[in-house]
C-alpha cells in the first residue's frame, strides 16, 4: 500500500474516531440538560462532576450498564436518557419513592429494567458475563453495615455479570488512611485502601484512579458522619456555616476491570 494511501487511511480513522467521540459527548451533554433531570439535582453537578465521571469510566451509548443501588435517583436521571435509544439500563435495587418516579416518567424510563438486589439476602439483576459496566455512588459504606460480608458479596455479583473487560466504576466517601477504619462504615467513610483490596480480592484489577470528585477541605471527621455536610446537612444549624463551607464530602473515583 503506497505511503500517501496509508496516511489517508490514518487520518480518516482518526477524524472518524474524533467524530463519534464528539457525538457521544454531545449524547452525554443533551442528557445532563434533559427536562427529567430535577433542579435540586442539577444544581450538585459542580460537586459530583457527572460528565467527568462517567467518561472516566468509560461510558458509551451502546453499552449495557447496571447501577447498583441507584437510591434516589440521582445518576438515573442521566444514565437513563443517555442509554435509552441504543444502550440498556439495568436498575439494580430500586425503592418505592424512585419506582414512583419511574412509572410517573415512562416516556424517560420506560426501557429501564430492574434487577433484584438485597445484600445478604438474594442478588440478581443479571446473568453472568453479559454487561459491559457496573457503577455504583457512595454505597460501599451502606453494604458494610449490613454485615461483615455483604460489601465482598456486592462486589462479586458486579464482578460475574460484567463481561471479561467490563468496568467497575466506584465512587465513595473517603477516610484518610490515618485514621482508624471502621468494618461497618458507621460514619459514611471508607479506607480508599480497604475498597481497592475488596474489588482485588474477587478478581477485580484497578485500572485506574482519578481525584476529580476529591474535596480537600474535607477531614472526614465531623459530628453525625459525612451526613452533616452538605446536602443532608444532618446536624441543622449546628456549624452549619462551616460543614456549607467544606461543601460536599471528599471521594475517591476508582476505575476497575475484569480481566
Amino acid at each position: 500500500m503506497k505511503k500517501g494511501v496509508m496516511t489517508w487511511m490514518l487520518v480518516a480513522g482518526l477524524s472518524w474516531a474524533a467524530s463519534t467521540q464528539a457525538q457521544t459527548d454531545n449524547a452525554l451533554q443533551a442528557a445532563l440538560n434533559g427536562k427529567e433531570r430535577s433542579a435540586a439535582n442539577v444544581a450538585r453537578d459542580a460537586a459530583r462532576h457527572p460528565a467527568q465521571t462517567l467518561s472516566f469510566f468509560g461510558l458509551k451509548a451502546d453499552m449495557t450498564v447496571v447501577e447498583l443501588a441507584p437510591g434516589g435517583g440521582w445518576y438515573t436521571e442521566i444514565l437513563a436518557p443517555y442509554l435509552r435509544d441504543h444502550g440498556k439500563l439495568i436498575l439494580a435495587g430500586v425503592g418505592p419513592k424512585l419506582k414512583t418516579t419511574l412509572d410517573a416518567q415512562a416516556q424517560f424510563y420506560d426501557k429501564v429494567q430492574i434487577g433484584v438486589f438485597e445484600p445478604a439476602n438474594k442478588i440478581d439483576f443479571a446473568a453472568k458475563n453479559s454487561v459491559d459496566m457496573v457503577l455504583t455512588f457512595r454505597n460501599v459504606h451502606n453494604w458494610m453495615s449490613v454485615n461483615p460480608h455483604a460489601a465482598k458479596d456486592v462486589f462479586q455479583s458486579a464482578y460475574d455479570a460484567l463481561k471479561p473487560g467490563g468496568v467497575f466504576g466506584v465512587v465513595e466517601h473517603r477516610l484518610p488512611e490515618a485514621i482508624t477504619h471502621d468494618e461497618k462504615g458507621s460514619t459514611g467513610y471508607v479506607h480508599q485502601s480497604h475498597v481497592i483490596q475488596l474489588a482485588e480480592s474477587v478478581g477485580f484489577k484497578l485500572l485506574a484512579q482519578s481525584e476529580m470528585n476529591a474535596n480537600p477541605k474535607d477531614n472526614a471527621k465531623h459530628e453525625n458522619g459525612v451526613w452533616a455536610l452538605p446536602p443532608t446537612l444532618i446536624n441543622k444549624d449546628k456549624d452549619q456555616a462551616q460543614y456549607l463551607s467544606i461543601g460536599e464530602s471528599d471521594r475517591m473515583t476508582l476505575k476497575f476491570v475484569k480481566p
